[in-house]
């Protein structure tokens, strides 16, 4: 079941609240429902470097209020602030309605989005960038601002090749049968030359214990359990920082098990009974 439904839809009305919110009856709900595909449609094809992650729409008498999550608000805004009511004018234009309103909340850890990550790896694939060094890289930095696991799928012609096939990538854990882990999902697609290359990502961002507020414009903090985009968390240890335990001259002889000489049992050159070169406290030789 975990594998094959939506991890969101999954987990709606538990951890996750609903990206349209507004009351509809019979006659006018699937005219509101078409109204939030193009509102969604126009935005993301209008803002197409803005860094959208998802586009949430409220509805009160009258009144649509659409909130833009984007992790680069500069480009949404402006200057001045006049991208943002260009993009009002139009959209009154699309609904017909006179009042509406649009928010724009940004997202501080891009890289713990699933959208955005997987947007990213498709604009470097489109860029001809080797599709493992991209999904390597974005695996990397979700790991490093505090996620608990992500796994990323690549289907299509990678590389080019005349065969399409599909590749995983996965690091840490995503377990999706727990509806209590806060996972995203995100299906985007890179548009090549020789043809449409799928991307599927997923990123656990940590178990929330806590009652969670389910509306969608919520930004956790990592407190009671939850792991919004809040402050960095760097659980690196006591190993934060550049490692050196490699003790004495890295050229010459050194501690013990150094790569460079002397030294007991030292590495490829000879300490007592060493590598490639005999003798005691031989060097390279």
């Amino acid at each position: 079941m975990g594998q094959k439904a939506n991890p969101i839809g999954n987990r709606l009305g538990i951890i996750r609240g609903w990206e349209s919110n507004w009351y509809g009856n019979k006659k006018d709900f699937a005219n509101k429902l078409i109204e939030d595909n193009k509102i969604r449609t126009y935005l993301n094809a209008r803002i197409n470097k803005g860094g959208i992650a998802k586009i949430v729409i409220e509805r009160t008498l009258g009144k649509l209020i659409v909130t833009i999550h984007t992790s680069k608000p500069g480009i949404i805004i402006g200057k001045g602030g006049g991208e943002v009511d260009r993009i009002k004018e139009e959209l009154k234009k699309l609904t017909g309605k006179e009042d509406v309103q649009i928010n724009i909340l940004e997202i501080r850890r891009p890289e713990l989005d699933a959208m955005i990550v997987g947007d990213t790896i498709a604009r470097q694939i489109e860029n001809r960038i080797n599709f493992k060094r991209a999904t390597k890289m974005a695996i990397a930095s979700a790991l490093r601002m505090g996620a608990e696991g992500i796994k990323v799928q690549l289907s299509g012609r990678l590389g080019g090749a005349e065969i399409a096939r599909s590749e995983k990538f996965m690091q840490g854990r995503v377990p999706l049968h727990t509806f209590r882990m806060d996972i995203d999902y995100a299906n985007v697609f890179a548009q090549t030359v020789y043809g449409k290359i799928g991307i599927k990502v997923w990123i656990c961002r940590g178990e929330i214990l806590a009652k969670r507020d389910l509306n969608p414009n919520f930004i956790g903090g990592k407190e009671g359990g939850e792991m919004g985009m809040g402050a960095r968390r760097d659980n690196r240890g006591d190993f934060g920082g550049r490692r050196d335990d490699r003790g004495g001259d890295r050229r010459g002889g050194g501690g013990n098990f150094n790569r460079g000489g002397g030294g007991q049992g030292g590495g490829r050159s000879g300490g007592q009974g060493g590598g490639r070169s005999g003798g005691q406290g031989g060097g390279r030789r």
